[in-house]
């Protein structure tokens, strides 16, 4: 090798090991950034006519594991499903409470029940009739509480839809231009790296929602897929449709077309929907999810509490003053309107004040037309006697025979049992996510050490160049002085 030669091959090794340098400035400068990933340079032999000339860089290396990280988006997806499906139920358990907190649905029922049993033991106590009617009327505002709570949880999960979907086609949209600006980088150029590292946190932001897969195409471009195979982006983004309503009562359903489901292209991709595209977890499918299963399933059974209330105090048997098969103590305010009785729940009127009866009736029978014998315990012993006799009860996933009390015990531990269900998903989520994420990390995220020890190297061989040219330089100026 002649001089000259040596001295261009350390000068191209200077540069490459300024390339080095400022990766690993860039690599320690970023380890805190979110969706960061580790570049390197990667180096090879330079050869000019057979004969090397040195060292060249190729471009920039981003480190990774396509196959591990396309595990974390997809457990991120989980993740995200668990995390509102957990939130949902720890605020239907913390309103509903429990036999052991003394929830406010329990708490009614106990004291209607003991009120009634005081009633009964001093018929003519209008103290005893009014605190009756008053526990009465907390019972109903419970049951009408809870009913709204369940219209609350699905407006809510509807809005959010609406304002997830619109997240969900920004992000698709960003992927389609950084697609477009991929294609025109340079292949390995620090501004390519950027551009990657840059689609992969919008592919994070779908994950959440919906979960993907991704295939390669042409010039580094990505086509994004649900994991059931529609596609989102295929060259140009794909629209995900979804149309927000105002009303959400029992009937309101995406099966009569009255609620709206997620539709890509035209094709339903809705959770839960009966279809190859419906989509299984994430964000959307969590919320969905909360809107036509959770929430209507806990309104269901508000109703069949509310009915198996309204029946057992109607019982002819009860009241023989009562025209037969016509609603007792309480009533549903609407019967023929279906679903829906919790929020209807009233108190007789004919023994309400407040809506003109006498609270003697109470005592005498809800069709007694003049005062009876202020001693009688008949109907209150028959009411209470109904209230706490034991009854078969199989609705809405609540099965077993039980007092009127003791449905609501029941009630409280299905709510509860429900919750800490959705915590276990969401603890097993969580620590699957974390160590997928540790293990993408030890792929793709910087090592302040290792980069430290790797400048030592650059250090070193920077030097060692250096010493080279000068060597040379010396040389070349011995042979001037021949």
């Amino acid at each position: 090798m002649s001089i000259s030669s040596a001295i261009n091959a350390a000068r191209s090794g200077l540069q490459v090991t300024s390339l080095r340098a400022d990766t690993v400035a860039t690599n320690v400068a970023n380890a805190g950034t979110a969706g960061y990933v580790r570049r390197s340079i990667s180096i090879s032999e330079s050869i000019t006519g057979g004969q090397t000339t040195g060292v060249r860089s190729s471009g920039y290396v981003r480190a990774g594991n396509e196959a591990v990280s396309a595990e974390r988006r997809s457990s991120l997806s989980d993740l995200s499903q668990s995390k509102i499906l957990s939130t949902t139920w720890s605020s239907i358990s913390t309103r509903v409470g429990d036999t052991a907190d003394g929830g406010q649905l329990f708490k009614a029922f106990s004291e209607f029940e003991t009120t009634l049993a005081d009633a009964a033991q001093t018929p003519e106590s209008t103290t005893h009739a009014a605190s009756v009617l008053a526990s009465a009327n907390k019972v109903i505002s419970e049951f009408n509480q809870l009913s709204l709570l369940a219209v609350d949880l699905r407006r809510e999960a509807d809005t959010e839809i609406g304002a997830g979907v619109d997240a969900l086609n920004l992000a698709l949209k960003n992927v389609e231009d950084l697609n477009g600006r991929i294609a025109a980088s340079k292949p390995g150029s620090s501004a390519n790296a950027a551009l990657i590292d840059e689609r992969q946190r919008e592919l994070d932001t779908i994950a959440e929602y919906v979960p993907i897969q991704t295939a390669e195409r042409h010039a580094g471009t990505i086509d994004v897929l649900t994991t059931e195979g529609v596609f989102l982006v295929a060259g140009a983004a794909r629209k995900v449709e979804f149309s927000p309503s105002s009303a959400f009562g029992p009937e309101h359903t995406v099966g009569n077309g009255l609620l709206s489901g997620l539709t890509v292209d035209g094709l339903d991709i809705t959770p839960g929907a009966d279809t190859f595209g419906a989509i299984s977890s994430g964000v959307l499918g969590a919320l969905f999810q909360v809107r036509d299963e959770d929430a209507p399933g806990f309104s269901a059974q508000l109703d069949t509490l509310a009915n198996d209330l309204v029946t057992r105090l109607s019982a002819d048997s009860i009241d023989s003053t009562k025209t037969p098969g016509e609603q007792g103590f309480f009533v549903d305010s609407d019967p023929a309107a279906g679903a829906g009785i919790a929020a209807r729940l009233q108190i007789n009127a004919a023994i309400d004040p407040n809506q003109g009866g006498e609270l003697r009736r109470l005592r005498d029978g809800i069709g007694s037309a003049t005062a009876g014998p202020t001693g009688s315990t008949t109907i209150l012993n028959n009411l209470s006697a109904a209230f706490t006799n034991v009854q078969p009860l199989n609705a809405s996933g609540l099965n077993g025979s039980f007092s009127s009390t003791e449905t609501i015990a029941h009630f409280s531990s299905i709510i509860g049992q429900t919750r800490i269900s959705r915590d276990a998903v969401l603890t097993s989520s969580t620590t699957q996510y974390d160590a997928l994420t540790q293990a993408e990390q030890s792929e793709t995220g910087v090592d302040i050490d290792a980069q430290m020890q790797d400048l030592i190297f650059i250090e070193q061989a920077y030097a060692a160049n250096a010493r080279v040219i000068e060597v040379a330089s010396q040389l070349m100026d011995i042979l001037m002085e021949l």
